[in-house]
């Protein structure tokens, strides 16, 4: 979440993914937001859903991805999509 107040849209986001069985944690340190995301990209975390007041209004999700970058808003149920074909694929390719 970019602040505080966004942090019960992001824990009922955290509970939605979880129950589709996508790991997830939220990053609730009072940091700026570009040192999170810089951070995320040295661990090269593969996805970041970033929440402030506009994702919250839409009921939606701002995306980074490792690979492109900044993707936009998207809702969370086409990043659960686009997350369990991802799975999918890779666990078809270990057959």
């Amino acid at each position: 979440p970019i602040s505080e107040k966004y942090h019960e849209y992001a824990s009922s986001i955290l509970k939605q993914l979880k129950a589709e069985g996508i790991r997830a944690e939220i990053d609730t340190r009072a940091e700026k937001i570009g040192y999170k995301i810089r951070e995320a990209r040295n661990e090269r975390v593969p996805y970041m859903l970033i929440i402030g007041e506009k994702e919250e209004e839409q009921n939606k999700v701002s995306l980074r991805s490792r690979n492109l970058g900044d993707e936009g808003i998207i809702s969370l149920e086409d990043f659960i999509s686009r997350v369990k074909a991802e799975v999918a694929a890779r666990s078809l390719s270990f057959e």
